[in-house]
């Protein structure tokens, strides 16, 4: 095996095969990446057994070809050491070496033979679609922040995609929560698409993100049984799905929520992390004491001591309520317009926030006590 290419292709590659592999694997295998270097490209692949990441570069020198498989954190952390943009060379004699050289560095590398690598070939072709690459950045950020941490309920580890309908038109939704905080989006799609409802696992979600933020283009999804493909033109992703059935999601969105504050959405966001900053984890309680056009807005913490601040906003009514501050900050960092709508009830119930920028995503907000 001999080959050359440029430093940042490699560097870029290797950096999202970091985002796949375990950092503490019990298999020395799933430590390594594979380097495939055949038909005029560079085939990179990582996986942990639950995700696999295939990465393809074309800008690539072969003078042999072959295979094998190096350790990914060594390789990457060399490599985004050399001179930005500058040549590596690569070659194998043995099995077991890898050589790689630039500029004046040299380094021989430990490998493990090509044969040890899992790798699964199987047909993803039914059940394909294809959906803008911004669309699904969109859904993904929009409902991220609601994944739950909580292992025992695994089937909340996730965000749940499916299929919606509404006024005849047919939409791909998003929903996630970790029954403190609820996040649902969608994004319209041209027409009735062949496609199992599915809980993608957050460590996917992720690592599908970084991908799209550096990606513009069409994104083809294709799922069977228990795993979900996305191609990226010269990458793909193929991840495990999560075995569990999500709540319906649709009992927990208020029905009755009259009580409509509005206020603009800079003001309240820099205000709710201000007042916020006192106390250390952010997970104090904001008091909203709200009467005619006015929020005042309270956290007090016995440790670090207590802020207060001051909002005008539109408002009809009076009511005492209290929230998490950091799921307020989550919401309102993804909302798009320049207003932050929130519909209340009473201090026990959950508030249902809008964005008057985005009609196809919602947040509800459980109140804390106190």
């Amino acid at each position: 095996m001999k080959f050359s290419l440029n430093q940042q292709d490699l560097q870029k590659s290797l950096n999202y095969c970091q985002g796949v592999i375990e950092k503490r694997s019990t298999l020395p295998i799933l430590s390594n990446v594979l380097l495939d270097v055949s038909n005029g490209k560079l085939t990179i692949t990582a996986t942990d057994l639950d995700l696999i990441f295939v990465h393809q570069i074309s800008n690539v020198e072969i003078l042999e070809e072959g295979k094998t498989t190096t350790s990914s954190s060594i390789m990457y952390d060399i490599v985004r050491k050399f001179s930005s943009g500058s040549k590596i060379n690569f070659s194998s004699s043995s099995e077991n070496k890898l050589h790689l050289e630039s500029d004046k560095s040299i380094f021989n590398l430990n490998c493990i033979t090509a044969s040890e690598f899992p790798i699964t070939d199987e047909n993803f072709n039914q059940n394909e679609f294809s959906i803008k690459s911004k669309e699904l950045l969109k859904l993904l950020n929009k409902c991220k922040f609601s994944v739950s941490n909580d292992e025992t309920r695994h089937y909340l580890s996730g965000i749940f995609f499916h299929q919606t309908q509404a006024d005849e038109k047919i939409f791909l939704t998003a929903a996630a929560t970790d029954s403190h905080r609820m996040s649902i989006s969608k994004i319209r799609l041209q027409n009735k698409i062949e496609f199992e409802q599915i809980i993608l696992p957050k460590k996917t979600i992720f690592q599908l993100c970084s991908l799209l933020e550096d990606y513009e283009g069409e994104v083809k999804i294709s799922n069977i049984k228990s795993k979900i493909k996305f191609e990226l033109n010269d990458s793909i992703l193929i991840s495990k799905l999560i075995d569990g059935k999500f709540p319906n999601y649709a009992q927990v969105i208020p029905k009755e929520n009259q009580k409509k504050l509005e206020v603009e959405l800079n003001s309240f966001l820099n205000s709710v992390d201000r007042v916020a900053s006192v106390s250390l984890d952010k997970k104090d309680g904001v008091k909203f004491n709200l009467s005619k056009n006015l929020l005042n807005l309270s956290v007090n913490n016995t440790n670090s001591g207590d802020g207060k601040e001051s909002l005008t906003v539109k408002f009809d009514h009076e009511l005492d309520i209290s929230f998490n501050s950091r799921y307020l900050i989550d919401v309102a960092s993804q909302l798009d317009g320049d207003l932050i709508e929130i519909y209340l009830k009473d201090s026990g119930s959950p508030a249902l926030i809008r964005d008057p920028a985005d009609f196809d995503s919602i947040y509800v907000v459980m109140p804390m006590k106190g």
